[in-house]
């Protein structure tokens, strides 16, 4: 019920960072939990990072700790991704979930809404 939308991929090296957005429309986030999954080529859809809104609480996946941070913007209604220190095998496309659950915040199969993806390509 809440439409997701994402922004802010692009082409970067490595090392170099990116901030990706996820804006709501439709729905407040206010009692959702906010994920970012990707997937690359050949492989499964990997966890990244997740927020809940409505306590400002963020975890984790493996690969986003000490690189990405992920946090919300209230009055833009918004989801941000800020990834720092890339790697090529970052490479893949982000997508921005939002689903109302209280555990598995890493599981796909959760989540409810799905934005369209954007791209996020780390090479020289």
């Amino acid at each position: 019920q809440v439409r997701l939308v994402e922004s802010g991929g692009g082409l970067v090296q490595p090392g170099g960072s990116l901030r990706l957005s996820c804006t709501a429309s439709g729905s407040s986030f206010s009692t959702y939990v906010v994920g970012w999954f990707r997937q690359a080529p050949g492989k499964e859809r990997e966890f990244v990072a997740a927020i809940r809104w409505s306590s400002d609480s963020p975890w984790y996946g493996e690969a986003a700790k000490g690189r990405f941070t992920i946090a919300r913007d209230v009055a833009k209604n918004t989801v941000n991704l800020q990834m720092n220190r890339l790697k090529p095998d970052d490479t893949a496309v982000y997508y921005c979930a939002a689903g109302i659950l209280d555990y598995g915040l890493g599981d796909s199969s959760r989540y409810g809404s799905w934005g369209q993806g954007t791209q996020v390509t780390v090479s020289s």
